[in-house]
């Protein structure tokens, strides 16, 4: 299916500026052409164009809200410059599987000043020597070149970050949880408290009638002691 066609395919009745993302992968371009785009996709966001026999991006229209643009498998080797120009916004590219051969194809891509991956894998440039070096020095902007920063880290996973942001979410329940357990700890503990207060009355009798008691105890203490003193002195 040639990519012009495709395009309205995925439009599915809606006009161009409702598209947000866009995935045309695997269709035709008959002459090496971006066809089907336009102006009018103000709203388009995500724009994938895999294997569609790309030579070029000359025919490529204005974006200015596109952040993400899969390319790969594609027969580009030039034109880049094209995409500061269309697409000033864009932070993802991916241009692996491309003829992409020399360092000075890519400097085009200095004036994307929010580009933050970049993947050319499976290109020619990739077998330059101190090619990770240079392209890092090249565009310093970017953070991730072929899936890895300059310390050799692994970019992010998105989908561990929407699971993150997912837990996050979660943590709503679980604290209105915990507040209703404190809740009703402090109802239990205020019914204890009156309970104490009914019974300060007992409480204080039984006080009283243990010193009674230990009164007693005490003068037949005194009482035994003055009786072994006798009974010392008659020894």
């Amino acid at each position: 299916m040639d990519m012009k066609k495709r395009i309205t395919l995925e439009l599915r009745n809606r006009s161009p500026a409702e598209i947000v993302e866009l995935v045309v992968d695997n269709s035709r371009s008959a002459d090496g052409e971006v066809e089907g785009l336009t102006d009018e996709f103000t709203e388009l966001e995500f724009l994938s164009m895999v294997n569609v026999g790309l030579s070029s991006l000359a025919k490529l229209p204005s974006l200015p809200k596109l952040r993400k643009l899969e390319l790969s498998d594609n027969n580009l080797s030039g034109s880049l410059e094209t995409l500061a120009e269309k697409c000033p916004n864009l932070n993802y590219l991916n241009l692996s599987g491309n003829k992409i051969k020399e360092l000075s194809t890519v400097e085009a891509l200095q004036n994307l000043k929010s580009l933050q991956s970049l993947d050319l894998f499976n290109c020619e440039i990739t077998s330059l020597e101190d090619y990770r070096e240079s392209v890092f020095e090249l565009l310093p902007q970017v953070t991730y070149l072929d899936g890895f920063d300059q310390e050799d880290n692994e970019a992010p996973d998105s989908e561990a970050e929407d699971e993150d942001e997912d837990g996050e979410e979660g943590a709503g329940p679980t604290g209105d949880f915990e507040e209703e357990d404190d809740e009703e700890e402090d109802e239990g503990g205020s019914e204890g408290g009156e309970e104490e207060y009914d019974e300060e009355d007992d409480y204080a009798e039984e006080e009283e009638e243990q010193a009674g008691v230990q009164g007693q105890k005490r003068k037949r203490d005194v009482d035994d002691e003055g009786e072994e003193d006798d009974d010392d002195e008659d020894d």
